[in-house]
Formats: C-alpha cells, sequence, structure tokens
C-alpha cells in the first residue's frame, strides 16, 4: 500500500469553508415552485387568461350592462325585439341579412323608408323575377340585402296622456321621430302599412303611381298634438291625428305608432345596437348569456366545493385507516355510485322539486354522487403517502391520527384534489347543459337562465337563426377545452415528484 506524500495535502483556513458561505438565492416555497412550473405550460396559462376573461364576463356584465331589454318582455310598454342578428360595427358586422320578398313585401319596405327615413333596404340584389322552380309565375320577387333593426318598423302602443306628452317632449329635445300619424282602422290594422291597400297587402297606388296615404285627420276628442310632424303633414286647418282615443273622459288611453327604432332610443338613450343580437323572446343574448353564465358558475363552484368537503373526509377515513373502514366505506360508495345519475336527477325534479325548488333539487342530485370520485382520488393518494418516512417519523413523536391526515398527509395530496375539483366545475356546467337541453330540468325565468337553458332555447332557430346557439355554444365549447387544459397543469404543478425539477 503506497504512502500519500503530505505535499497532497492542502489546509483550508475555517473562513474559507462552503458551508460557512451564506446562501446567495431565496429559498423557494411549495406554492411557489408549483407557479413557476405551471407558468411554463404556455397552453395551460393561455386557458387560464380564457377562464379569466369569461369570469370576468359573467361577473361585470350583468352588473354593468344589465338592462331591461335582457329580461323577460310581457309589459304591454315594452316592445319585443325579437330574433334581432349581431351588430358589431368595428368588426363589420352591420346587422344585415340576405332574403326574398314578395312585390307587396318590397313595396312596405320601401314605404318604411319613406316614412321614417331609415335605411331598409341596403342593396338590391336580384330584383323583378319570377320563381320559374315551383310554378309560380304570378308573383314578382325580389332578393335584398335588409337591415333587420331599420325592418322592425311600426308598432301600435297604447299609453297615458302623461306618457304621451313625456314622447314628446323627448322628441322636440332631440330632433328625432318616435310617434307617427295614426292610420284609419277601417281601412287597414297593420301598423306598418300607412297607404292603401286591399286585404293581401296589394298596394293601391293613384294616377300618378305613388302610395295613397290613409293617415286619419284630428277630430275635436283628439289629444293635441304639439311636437315634430312629417312631411306629410303640412295642413294647418286640419292636421293630421297622432293619436286614437280610447275608453272614458277620465281614464283615457292614446293608442300611438311609434316606431321601433327610435322608441328604443326614447327608452334606453342609445340606438339598437345587439353585440351577440337577440333571442326568440326578445332578449339581448350578451347580458343573457352573462347572466346564466354567471348562474352556471355560482352552481358549480358550490358543488365543487361541497363535493371537496364530503369527498376529502370520506377519502382520507378510508385511505388512512384501511382494512374493514375502508372495505364498508367503499362499498357503501359503489351502492351510491352505482344509481345512474339521470335517474336521480329525474327523481328529484318530479318529487323534491315541488318542495324546495329546482335549484335545490338539482344541487342535491349532484351532491349526493358527485363526492365519489373525489373520494377515490383522496383515498389513493393517502394510501400513497400514509406509510412515507415523514408520517412514520411523525407518528413517533406523538402526533394524533388528525394531525397526521391533514397536516402531514393531506398537503402531498393538494395537486390531485386541487386538480379533481377544478375539473368538477365544467363537468358540473356540461351536465347541467345536457340536463336542459334534453328538458329534464327547466331554469328559464325572467330573471334567472344558464347556459344550458339558452342551448336548449336556441336548437329551434339553428336553420333560421343560428346565432342564437351560436354564441352558448361558443361560450361553453371555449370553457370546457380551457378548464381541461388548465387541470392538466395544475396536476403536473402541484406534483410533489416534480419539485425543484426544471
Amino acid at each position: 500500500m503506497s504512502s500519500i506524500p503530505k505535499s497532497a495535502f492542502e489546509f483550508v483556513p475555517p473562513e474559507g469553508r462552503m458551508h460557512d458561505k451564506k446562501l446567495e438565492t431565496k429559498p423557494v416555497g411549495y406554492f411557489r415552485d408549483a407557479m413557476n412550473r405551471f407558468s411554463r405550460n404556455k397552453s395551460s396559462v393561455v386557458a387560464s387568461y380564457i377562464i379569466l376573461v369569461l369570469i370576468l364576463y359573467a361577473i361585470l356584465v350583468p352588473i354593468f350592462c344589465e338592462t331591461t331589454y335582457s329580461k323577460s318582455l310581457t309589459d304591454t310598454n315594452y316592445i319585443n325585439y325579437a330574433k334581432l342578428p349581431p351588430k358589431m360595427p368595428f368588426l363589420g358586422i352591420d346587422g344585415t341579412s340576405r332574403m326574398t320578398v314578395n312585390k307587396n313585401r318590397y313595396i312596405m319596405y320601401r314605404a318604411l323608408e319613406e316614412e321614417t327615413g331609415l335605411p331598409v333596404i341596403r342593396d338590391i340584389l336580384r330584383e323583378d323575377y319570377t320563381d320559374e322552380s315551383s310554378g309560380n309565375r304570378k308573383n314578382t320577387f325580389y332578393d335584398l340585402r335588409i337591415d333587420n333593426y331599420a325592418a322592425m318598423g311600426m308598432l301600435s302602443l297604447s299609453l297615458n296622456e302623461q306618457q304621451f306628452e313625456a314622447i314628446q317632449r323627448w322628441q322636440d329635445e332631440t330632433g328625432i321621430q318616435v310617434i307617427y300619424p295614426a292610420i284609419t282602422d277601417a281601412k287597414q290594422s297593420n301598423p306598418n302599412i300607412w297607404y292603401e291597400a286591399d286585404k293581401k297587402g296589394q298596394p293601391k297606388l293613384n294616377k300618378k303611381g305613388e302610395l295613397v296615404p290613409i293617415y286619419r285627420k284630428t277630430t275635436p276628442e283628439d289629444t293635441l298634438y304639439h311636437s315634430l310632424r312629417i312631411p306629410a303633414d303640412n295642413d294647418p286647418a286640419q292636421p293630421l291625428a297622432y293619436a286614437r282615443v280610447t275608453g272614458t273622459s277620465s281614464a283615457r288611453t292614446l293608442v300611438v305608432r311609434v316606431s321601433k327604432y327610435s322608441y328604443f332610443q326614447y327608452r334606453y338613450g342609445f340606438e339598437p345596437s345587439f353585440v351577440f343580437g337577440t333571442n326568440a323572446k326578445g332578449q339581448d343574448i350578451f347580458t343573457r348569456l352573462a347572466t346564466g353564465a354567471r348562474f352556471s358558475f355560482l352552481l358549480a363552484i358550490c358543488i365543487s366545493a361541497i363535493n371537496l368537503f364530503i369527498g376529502t373526509v370520506y377519502g382520507a377515513i378510508q385511505g388512512y385507516y384501511g382494512g374493514t373502514v375502508d372495505l364498508i366505506m367503499d362499498r357503501i360508495a359503489d351502492i351510491l355510485n352505482d344509481v345512474p345519475f339521470m335517474v336521480v336527477t329525474t327523481l328529484f325534479q318530479l318529487h323534491l322539486a315541488n318542495k324546495v325548488g329546482v335549484v335545490p333539487a338539482l344541487l342535491f342530485a349532484f351532491v349526493l354522487t358527485g363526492w365519489i370520485g373525489m373520494a377515490a382520488r383522496v383515498r389513493m393518494q393517502f394510501y400513497r403517502f400514509k406509510n412515507q418516512e415523514y408520517v412514520m417519523a411523525a407518528r413517533t413523536l406523538g402526533a394524533r391520527d388528525a394531525r397526521l391526515m391533514f397536516r402531514h398527509i393531506f398537503p402531498n395530496s393538494l395537486g390531485t384534489i386541487i386538480t379533481g375539483s377544478v375539473l368538477v366545475i365544467p363537468g358540473v356546467i356540461f351536465s347541467e347543459s345536457s340536463l336542459t337541453y334534453l328538458g329534464i330540468i327547466n331554469l328559464e325565468s325572467s330573471t334567472m337562465t344558464s347556459v344550458g337553458t339558452m342551448l336548449a332555447n336556441g336548437k329551434d332557430f339553428l336553420a333560421t337563426d343560428p346565432y342564437i346557439i351560436f354564441f352558448p355554444a361558443l361560450f361553453i365549447s371555449l370553457l370546457e377545452v380551457s378548464f381541461n387544459l388548465f387541470g392538466n397543469g395544475l396536476r403536473d404543478a402541484f406534483n410533489p415528484s416534480l419539485r425543484g425539477a426544471e
């Protein structure tokens, strides 16, 4: 055995030892390390931003944009702005659509333009042709591009004298005509036709080929009209009547013709322009969808929190004690899990909803079996970590079962638990949407709706007005995909085996 010479050794002074040097970097905590790993997953980061935008949309829009026309329009003083297409001028979407009409409808649109000055017909794509394919050679057709907002036309509206006077004051202040001359009821009941026409809508022209107005003249009992007047009202001796008086002298009602477009301006202070359009009830889809999304989020978060609590406690007891306790509790969970969720929901809606309401019944249906999956995840994690050295060391030092379960084992299972809880949210929303779409539950009311309800209501208009179902479908699609990517990122971020890994 050869000896090592003394020259091969070098004495190191105490101040030069490595363990005496201060650490130049700060320690990284568990959550900070998880955040670092999550931020490196680009798809999960993008998904988190999308989820944040959807949540902010659901929270802020109902607060700042909640208006009467996003709710049920049952009052006679509300105008039903039904099935108006999206209008987003900043994206080049102007609320127009292509339409084929017959000659009578074409003349009515032209007459509406003449009376209101609104550009109803934006473009004539094809005019004055007969439909040879159907064999109908008598009618003349026109292919038009119509401004659906301007084409809303007129409406007969019942007002009291105070409301009638308030509109006149607003007309004088803004210079916008809302009330138009009344028409002779005996000749025409359609408020859009202010000219002579037969029962089929065929106009009767004069010798010059012009429309013949059927405006009513004033009578002694008519309420005085003093506001804006249309050019046709040029007879100062007997001006046109702008209201038809009904009722008694003490409680009179004024029936007037109003432009839907300008009446909207009077009620809400701006021109009608719906970003997502309106549904079949005339409700604004933009605000209605936000209201439904807020309800769906709140329902899903409540169910996720309840299932998290029940599943964590149940699964922790199963996984920690094991043996007979685990066997009995697992059989109970299996029995509940074998009950079909669809059957549970249907029974609860039939027998429980009448007593506690539709929403609590739906909540009970989700909670009855929804915690089983969370309990299984927690049980698996407790079996994985309960025999680790640090748990045995804590038990040796006298730690009780509750401290071992929720202070030492539970934090290491946090990644799987959080991921499972987050993924419950889109699952609940998707299940609620499916149940509503199938008609098993009904969450529709004047003040409440859900994304699934809007999907169910829009399916009947898929061929004619696809935007009614498109935006709720787009919302739920973005939500499902984003939550899946976000959940994958959380799973990897909270995985303890990856702690400190680059």
